[in-house]
């Protein structure tokens, strides 16, 4: 051990045997595990008492929405289309690709009444195959051909 100039000891490594520089390494390494894991809960908090915040500012905004909104309407048995109106809106799907199925056209274009309400709204011009790469195939050409 040796005195410095304000009056504090300091031990020298030399001085130290194997042993103690192992268990000095060892508190070392601890101590910064423990501060580690220590800021890292800590951060975990933070960010889970933010969210409950904002989970609670949310559902606080939901409920006043909730109560502006119209109630469900009731389905009965009068307000189901029956099934001989079917061959009615097939007969006025638009133009299709060959070998896309009746089916389909039909499921698209109720989907696209149901999104906009009236017919008036929106209409659909052309139904056709996607063709060409994937998605997947795309993304990976524009990855490698994208400039510097």
């Amino acid at each position: 051990m040796v005195q410095n100039s304000m009056g504090a000891i300091q031990i020298v490594a030399a001085d130290l045997s194997f042993a103690d520089k192992g268990i000095a390494s060892a508190k070392v390494i601890l101590t910064g595990f423990v501060v580690v894991f220590a800021v890292l809960f800590l951060l975990i908090g933070v960010i889970k008492f933010y969210s409950f915040l904002i989970g609670k500012a949310q559902d606080a905004s939901g409920n006043r929405k909730k109560k502006e909104e119209i109630p469900p309407r009731t389905v009965n048995a009068e307000s189901v289309t029956p099934k001989a109106a079917v061959p009615v809106l097939v007969a006025q799907m638009p133009s299709a690709e060959e070998g896309i199925p009746q089916e389909v056209i039909a499921v698209i274009s109720a989907a696209v009444a149901s999104m906009y309400g009236k017919a008036d709204r929106a209409k659909i011009k052309s139904i056709k195959k996607a063709g060409g790469r994937s998605a997947w195939a795309n993304a990976g050409v524009l990855d490698n051909t994208r400039p510097f």
